[in-house]
């Protein structure tokens, strides 16, 4: 995406951000982060024609900006590399939200309607249903957007669940849960890229070796691995909290197939600092590649490894949430002699911070 624009979703009462390659929020607890990244959530059960239900489970009002007493609606546009855009403005009914426009655009070209209005007046989107071709790069989109968090590490976590060689092969589950069968199949199909996963975590846990795979007569098997240290088979509960989720990521960010965006939660929760800094690698790789990545975190170590201008800080003022993105030219006395954590820890760059009000 090039730009999101949405207004009274939750403490965003009115947000225009563009989007580069690597956009990364930090902000006080409460600032809004999250709530940027659910919204992700929210467009994925829009698109799957599961609004109706989402929303009722968690209630209507939760979603509008202050209550459904202060805002009535929800719109939001995105905007894609190609010219595409999508919209839509969902209202507040009597009976949940009502699509009241929903658009398709193809821009900036006077030949073309703009937008084409699919909007059904009725609880769920209309888009799946579209046939032209510009909702085709829309379409897919939307269909491979998944927001991943990988904070369950539990005995019984997701990465501890059983998953199909067959079934489970396609992509990764946005919590993991799929994790052996994916990796499995990373090592039959492609080889060269399942070594250099290996070596990555090798990288900050020196004593593991490989992952040991042996599917059951159904096809499922679980995640397994070996120490280099041992015969013995582990389990991903043998794995530290650090360790497991690292794993996870390093899979996700070096994935043969890379989605067109990836949108993980405090992906640094739980990492040693050195496997902070193996895992900006990780995240500037992938956007290299052209994924684009949208990630929130309240580590300074983190930020540290990256530029200003993929770093957008998140306040809240007055129970809204704002976004601004580093300026270089703004900070560039002060970087050359400090990083960007340090002019955090020092309350040189003052958004973003904990203290305002």
């Amino acid at each position: 995406m090039n730009q999101i624009d949405i207004s009274g979703y939750k403490s965003i009462k009115e947000l225009s951000l563009k989007l580069q390659p690597i956009n990364i929020l930090i902000g006080a607890n409460g600032s809004g982060k999250s709530n940027f990244l659910s919204f992700f959530d929210f467009l994925k059960q829009v698109y799957n024609r599961n609004l109706q239900e989402f929303v009722a489970l968690k209630g209507i009002d939760t979603f509008l900006h202050k209550g459904g007493n202060v805002t009535g609606e929800i719109t939001t546009k995105l905007y894609f590399p190609n010219t595409n855009a999508y919209s839509f403005k969902i209202k507040k009914g009597e009976a949940g939200f009502v699509f009241t426009n929903e658009g398709m655009w193809y821009q900036h070209n006077p030949g073309y309607k703009n937008p084409v209005e699919i909007a059904s007046f009725g609880p769920e989107s209309a888009l799946r249903d579209q046939t032209m071709p510009r909702s085709n790069y829309i379409r897919n989109y939307l269909n491979q957007l998944t927001k991943y968090h990988f904070h369950d590490t539990g005995e019984n976590s997701p990465f501890n669940k059983e998953s199909n060689i067959e079934n489970d092969k396609f992509y990764l589950y946005e919590k993991g849960n799929n994790l052996g069968a994916y990796l499995y199949n990373i090592q039959k199909e492609k080889p060269i890229v399942y070594n250099l996963i290996v070596k990555t975590i090798q990288s900050i846990a020196p004593y593991f070796l490989d992952f040991f795979f042996r599917p059951e007569s159904n096809g499922n098997l679980k995640l397994r691995w070996q120490s280099k240290h041992s015969s013995t088979i582990y389990g991903a509960n043998d794995l530290s909290d650090g360790t497991i989720r690292f794993i996870a990521l390093a899979t996700l960010f070096l994935q043969p197939n890379l989605p067109e965006t990836i949108i993980i939660d405090e992906p640094e929760l739980g990492l040693h600092p050195t496997a902070i800094s193996k895992l900006s690698g990780l995240v500037k790789s992938a956007a290299a590649k052209k994924c684009q990545i949208i990630t929130a975190t309240q580590s300074t170590d983190f930020i540290s490894h990256f530029e200003p201008e993929d770093v957008i800080t998140v306040d809240q003022k007055n129970g809204e949430s704002i976004f601004e993105r580093l300026d270089s030219e703004e900070l560039k006395v002060w970087l050359e002699d400090y990083t960007i954590d340090d002019l955090w820890k020092r309350n040189i760059i003052t958004k973003g911070q904990p203290n305002l009000l």
